[in-house]
């Protein structure tokens, strides 16, 4: 089973409506200092397996932090909001081996905060339930 952020990576270079590309502005749990626009996929602490009465199958409840870096507000925003409603609740999908039952936005994409080049940074958390 992949890393939650690498799988959520081959689903985010899929629709070209969003323009991302692995490795030119889509990363995984490192921002780099360039381009001023880019997406960072960050694995966060989840919930425990679970498993059902019958034994046979584990689902695993993954979380990821997206965060997105623009050079000004609404183009943050803008982006944010389009990853969280292509994202939000897809299912019955499978992705690098494993199937996604579901994939649920936590909430809105919010401001996090400024980097040292005084560049909007924007969250979006969310939660997954793959086998």
């Amino acid at each position: 089973m992949n890393a939650l952020s690498d799988d959520i990576k081959t689903m985010l270079v899929v629709p070209s409506s969003l323009a991302l590309t692995a490795g030119t502005n889509l990363f995984i749990n490192m921002e780099p200092k360039e381009p001023d626009l880019c997406v960072t996929i960050y694995d966060t602490p989840s919930f425990p397996p679970e498993s059902p009465l019958d034994n046979l199958t584990t689902y695993y409840r993954s979380s990821c932090q997206i965060r997105v870096r623009a050079k000004d507000s609404p183009t943050g925003m803008s982006l944010a909001r389009d990853i969280m409603e292509y994202l939000h609740s897809r299912a019955g999908e499978e992705w690098g081996g494993s199937l996604y039952t579901v994939i649920r936005a936590t909430g809105e994409p919010a401001l996090l905060d400024w980097d040292q080049n005084n560049r909007p940074r924007f969250i979006i958390n969310f939660n997954c339930q793959r086998r």
